[in-house]
């Protein structure tokens, strides 16, 4: 029988970079955020099940759209004209080449990824639709390559579940917010406890399942950190989705998609 041991964040954060570097240098979308990513068991989540708009995979450059969120930040985030807007883990700059579109050429995105292969993707992706408002930064989500009080907007689609310190990157966001700034991500919360054999799965971990913390616990970091406003939304029919991530695992059972909102106060 196999036995499981802890995971460390060191750990974490080499088996999403080798992940998620190979994702970036394959020719093919990721599955979801499947660890099983592109067997015969797992297929690409359709960004529409997401909560996107029909065109908006046409929209954007070609292999920008890599099949590795888990909702649509953009849809709640109300992105006025002329934002600044911080995306977390932009992967090939989906999200960010979205929310370029809404606050125009007089707003700014940044999207930040610690995969360099990733964020070499993403910097070809912008060059090749001549995007001139979106820039990436290689960085960790816990240590943010943002100035202080820069973002009016931040942004992050299943990418806050990979992080083995989130209190550290909702810290670091905050950091980043104008007074008066505004989160809008979509990621992986836990609903019930999740089986220890599949906390301590690597592949679940790198796959968004393993590493979700409690709905309860995020709204306590969020609003220790001095958030207000605070709203997660579990969205029930992504439990669906997430099955087929981690086949034979029924993921959906403890794991949801949610949508997570807050503000940073004005003073």
């Amino acid at each position: 029988m196999q036995t499981t041991t802890p995971i460390h964040e060191d750990q974490i954060r080499q088996q999403v970079r080798d992940r998620y570097g190979a994702i970036a240098r394959s020719e093919e979308s990721g599955c979801g955020c499947a660890p099983s990513c592109c067997s015969p068991a797992a297929s690409p989540t359709a960004p529409e099940k997401l909560g996107y708009e029909p065109g908006d995979a046409a929209s954007v450059p070609e292999g920008a759209e890599m099949g590795l969120g888990c909702g649509n930040p953009t849809a709640i985030a109300s992105i006025q004209a002329g934002e600044t807007i911080v995306d977390l883990g932009s992967g090939g700059g989906f999200d960010c080449f979205l929310a370029a579109r809404q606050t125009g050429p007089t707003g700014a995105v940044i999207g930040v990824d610690m995969t360099p292969d990733m964020i070499s993707k993403a910097r070809a992706n912008a060059a090749k639709a001549g995007t001139t408002n979106v820039e990436f930064r290689l960085g960790e989500i816990e240590n943010l390559p943002v100035a202080d009080n820069t973002a009016d907007l931040v942004i992050s689609n299943c990418v806050v579940n990979l992080s083995p310190n989130k209190p550290r990157v909702l810290s670091e966001i905050f950091r980043v917010l104008k007074p008066g700034g505004r989160v809008a991500i979509s990621d992986i919360v836990a609903t019930a406890p999740i089986p220890e054999d599949l906390r301590n799965d690597f592949a679940a971990y790198t796959g968004c399942v393993a590493g979700a913390s409690s709905v309860a616990d995020l709204k306590q970091w969020l609003v220790q950190r001095g958030f207000i406003g605070v709203c997660i939304t579990v969205k029930e029919a992504s439990r669906q989705f997430i099955d087929e991530w981690v086949p034979g695992k029924n993921a959906g059972r403890y794991v949801a998609s949610a949508t997570i909102e807050a503000a940073k106060p004005v003073s």
